[in-house]
């Protein structure tokens, strides 16, 4: 991504957010439409599908409910504070669900590129679950890197921010991250499709 552009978008996304803390409803409105896809996507690859939603729903209420709180400082972002309410909330999700065992029914991340090629599609769906499914089996902190860096696109600075560590420390659990994918993708006998 390119770095100009991201900070745009920040500096954009804090215009927002102070226009929201003056209760312009629209000016949230646009946070969210802004966010709710990357924050989904973090959520669906974190917990049952069944759950990812009421999930996001609850990271939202949540930033609505403490958006007067958010104070802008130089180095942080308010996207990364949204991923730290959903990295939170994923927490106290485990908790609450720890005793109870959960089967999956859907793993395959819904389509929106209106393609209508059925071999396209039966592929992006078993690609989608075999990343999932060998997601699930790494250490979370590689799980929250991977997602945080390659579905969110995030950079190592806010990654950094949402974790609490040094973006070095970022590149480093980045690497092994990966390398821990392909040995896990390995073993489920796929051919580094994804990497």
């Amino acid at each position: 991504m390119n770095p100009e552009k991201l900070n745009d978008n920040r500096d954009e996304i804090e215009a927002l957010v102070r226009m929201a803390k003056d209760g312009d409803h629209q000016a949230f409105a646009k946070l969210y439409d802004y966010l709710v896809d990357p924050i989904y996507r973090y959520v669906f690859y974190r917990v049952n599908d069944v759950d990812a939603e009421d999930i996001v729903e609850q990271v939202f209420l949540k930033v609505w409910q403490y958006l007067g709180k958010y104070k802008q400082k130089q180095g942080k972002y308010f996207k990364a504070w949204v991923f730290r309410i959903a990295h939170n909330l994923i927490v106290d999700y485990y908790r609450a669900t720890k005793d109870k065992q959960y089967e999956e029914l859907n793993e395959s991340l819904p389509d929106h590129t209106n393609n209508n090629d059925p071999v396209y599609s039966a592929e992006s769906a078993l690609n989608s679950v075999n990343l999932k499914k060998a997601l699930k089996k790494l250490k979370k902190p590689f799980q929250d890197v991977l997602v945080y860096k390659f579905i969110n696109e995030l950079s190592n600075a806010e990654i950094a921010q949402i974790i609490g560590k040094s973006e070095g420390s970022i590149r480093i659990i980045q690497f092994r991250a990966l390398s821990a994918l392909k040995a896990e993708l390995k073993h489920m006998g796929i051919k580094n499709e994804f990497l």
